[in-house]
């Protein structure tokens, strides 16, 4: 009896096994799932790809060897191989190094000398310029604090004195950056006239980039018609949304996103959560894709923890590659210049490779760091083979080898068979090659009918210029026998009519 149950027992436990092995070999692989990347094809639906990135490591407080554990940490900078985190929770900045592929904790960054007061208010953001000069959003004390490499104060840009800015409010800086020509941009909680600008020497000079306002009709019509003066003033006003984050690319342009919209606007682009703003404000992103570049096309309706993507971060890597950290899943979406989906991967979860609270995203070359302000954590991923062939294809494209970018994305092909992206890259490869005709094939492969159309003009236009002299021929012989016919039959005409009308005589 004791034996068949143990035989029982192991029965039991091996279909346990056989049945958990493939949910065990989906979720867990070298330390990230099987599933973890994806895109979408023409049709909005989800396509598994390989993986574009894989976690290379994380960095803890304690494997960055700090006796106070980091605290509510909000914002990640790079500079070249030093990495900043904002640990907003005990009122200070570490400078961590990188070399290779280890990390060592520099310094702590907690005051700056000749200051007042010299330490810090709960910081939110940090940035450092060209010359190493840092500066931080320093919230609580109602300023952005400069300061030299040795931590000497160098200047305060505090609360504009102009009418512009409603001196009743504090002053409270949550995001910040700094451009070539150390122009300070600063993201103000309770402001939303746009980034609050200041020229080098702390100036202010007004701001850039406002949200434009939205409402829904039928609140307007009900606000306007149906309410009170009094009730009219306790109600939400009809006022542009605040940024959410922003980041300064090598051309100068901000690229910022907003969390604050309707949900039904995103897949019309009213929302825009990711824009990119030129030195008057205006909007220039690209988006050339079929879906703008919203992250998640399904969600639930209305929902906080699975609702639309919301985007926490953003930071832009060479070649105008721009990638986004939402909030929402915890994932990562990368696209090109374009406003196409180079590939997205993440999820919620408390294992490597899934965050719980996505706030901070940065790159070093085309290493990703993500900060998750729960786990008080950073995850470095490093890119795949897969994603060095994307990176590769794309910066062949750019430099004019346009042979060797279709070599690239016909490879990627070889792993990833449902990557419309290939298809487009090789057809933009080969329009730019003047191989028209197989350009449109690719291009209807990727059912890119605006690239097939600017393809499909630039061969009708040639195949005109080739068949030119055989065209005008035959207009000219259509033209000129019927012309020849009437002719000739209008001749024989005169001479039948001179031959009776000269025998009559």
């Amino acid at each position: 009896m004791t034996v068949k149950r143990l035989s029982l027992w192991l029965a039991f436990c091996l279909a346990a096994a056989l049945a958990l092995q493939p949910l065990a070999a989906m979720a867990i692989e070298d330390g990230y799932s099987s599933t973890y990347t994806y895109n979408y094809d023409y049709w909005g639906d989800v396509r598994e790809s390989p993986d574009a990135y894989r976690v290379d490591q994380v960095l803890y407080s304690q494997t960055l060897g700090l006796e106070t554990p980091m605290r509510s940490p909000q914002s990640l900078f790079a500079q070249g191989n030093d990495l900043y985190v904002v640990d907003s929770g005990n009122n200070r900045i570490l400078e961590i190094h990188r070399e290779g592929n280890d990390y060592s904790l520099t310094r702590i960054i907690d005051h700056a000398d000749g200051a007042e007061p010299a330490t810090f208010n709960t910081p939110r953001d940090v940035a450092v310029d060209e010359e190493g000069n840092i500066y931080v959003a320093d919230l609580n004390n109602h300023r952005v604090l400069m300061m030299d490499k040795d931590l000497q104060f160098i200047r305060s840009y505090e609360k504009p004195n102009d009418s512009t800015f409603d001196q009743a409010l504090n002053f409270l800086p949550n995001k910040i950056n700094v451009d070539s020509s150390g122009r300070v941009f600063v993201l103000a909680t309770n402001v939303n006239k746009g980034l609050i600008k200041y020229e080098a020497d702390g100036t202010f000079t007004g701001y850039i980039g406002a949200n434009k306002v939205t409402y829904d009709l039928w609140d307007y019509i009900w606000k306007s018609f149906f309410t009170t003066k009094e009730q009219r003033a306790q109600q939400e006003s009809f006022v542009p949304t605040e940024y959410e984050n922003i980041y300064i690319d090598e051309g100068g342009f901000i690229y910022a996103t907003n969390t604050v919209f309707s949900e039904y606007d995103l897949l019309y682009d009213v929302a825009k959560p990711i824009r990119r703003l030129n030195s008057i404000g205006n909007d220039i992103l690209i988006k050339n894709d079929r879906y703008p570049p919203i992250g998640d096309l399904e969600w639930v309706e209305q929902s906080q923890n699975d609702g639309p993507s919301k985007f926490k971060d953003i930071t832009v890597l060479d070649n105008d590659i721009y990638v986004a950290f939402d909030r929402t899943r915890g994932r990562v979406f990368g696209y090109d210049p374009q406003g196409i989906m180079l590939w997205a991967f993440g999820t919620k979860g408390n294992y490597e490779g899934a965050f719980q609270g996505a706030i901070s995203i940065e790159h070093m070359g085309h290493d990703l760091y993500c900060l998750d302000e729960n786990e008080c954590s950073i995850t470095v991923f490093t890119p795949t083979e897969y994603g060095n062939l994307i990176y590769q294809a794309n910066d062949e494209y750019l430099k004019g080898d346009y042979d060797k970018s279709a070599d690239t994305w016909r490879e990627l092909l070889t792993m990833n068979a449902n990557y419309n992206l290939a298809f487009i890259g090789i057809g933009r490869s080969l329009v730019r090659q003047e191989h028209y005709e197989e350009a449109m094939h690719y291009f209807e492969m990727a059912h890119d009918r605006e690239n097939y159309g600017r393809a499909y003009r630039y061969y009708r236009k040639i195949a005109i210029e080739r068949n030119i002299g055989w065209v005008v021929a035959v207009i000219v012989l259509l033209l000129a026998v019927p012309f020849a016919i009437g002719r000739a039959r209008k001749m024989k005409e005169e001479v039948k009519h001179y031959e009776r009308t000269g025998l009559l005589s």
